[in-house]
Formats: C-alpha cells, sequence, structure tokens
C-alpha cells in the first residue's frame, strides 16, 4: 500500500476505535511520537496507547489533506469539536515505521472536559 493509502486506512481505524486493527499497521518496532508526549516504541505499546486513548474520550479524525512523497505521508487534520492538527507517516513495505503528531494537548483536554495536569 502506498503511504496515502496506509494513512486512509489508518484514519478508518481510528475513527472505529479500534486498537487492535489500527496497531497491526504498525511495524513491530514503530515508533509513535505524538510531541505531547513521549515516544511509543513498539506495536504492542502502540496498541496499549490507543486503548487508553479510545477510553479516555470519543475522538473523531476529519481528513484536510493527504500528501504523499515516496516512504512519506502527511495528514492533516481536524476534528468535530474544531482542533487541529497534522500527522507524518514513514511507510516501509506498507507498514508504518514513524509517526510524529502535532497538535494542542491543552485545547484537546479542554474541549473533552478532562483534567489538565501539571506534569
Amino acid at each position: 500500500m502506498s503511504p496515502a493509502e496506509v494513512i486512509k486506512l489508518w484514519v478508518d481505524l481510528f475513527n472505529k476505535s479500534d486498537a487492535e486493527s489500527i496497531a497491526n499497521l504498525y511495524h513491530q518496532d514503530a515508533i509513535n511520537h505524538q510531541v505531547t508526549t513521549d515516544p511509543i516504541i513498539g506495536r504492542e505499546n502502540i496498541r496499549h496507547m490507543f486503548l487508553n486513548e479510545f477510553a479516555t474520550a470519543d475522538m473523531t479524525c476529519m481528513v484536510e489533506n493527504i500528501f504523499e512523497d515516496g516512504e512519506w505521508g502527511i495528514l492533516e487534520w481536524k476534528d468535530p469539536l474544531g482542533l487541529r492538527g497534522c500527522g507524518f507517516f514513514h511507510i516501509v513495505d506498507g507498514k508504518i515505521k514513524f509517526q510524529r503528531g502535532y497538535w494542542d494537548k491543552l485545547s484537546f483536554l479542554r474541549m473533552h472536559g478532562l483534567p489538565i495536569s501539571t506534569d
């Protein structure tokens, strides 16, 4: 699959809150680094991350743009509450090897009525 195809599938699975299937899109030793947290390393840890996130908040990813350049794909997104962000995906052999996401955690917490931590 091309990077754009992987990202489209990722969005579909994300919107279904399907942590098991979304984790299978990652290489065994993949890294998911959302800049608001420390990097998550390994498919199993990424699966746990998604399980926790999907249990914490009702999230929807609405695609604004998907760009592709070689092994890289870029996702610009928004959600129904007005939060916006982007993600960079390095796709190797049809699976995500590295992902980095940029979004405003403080806005996310406020929009979802979640506690704001000071750590």
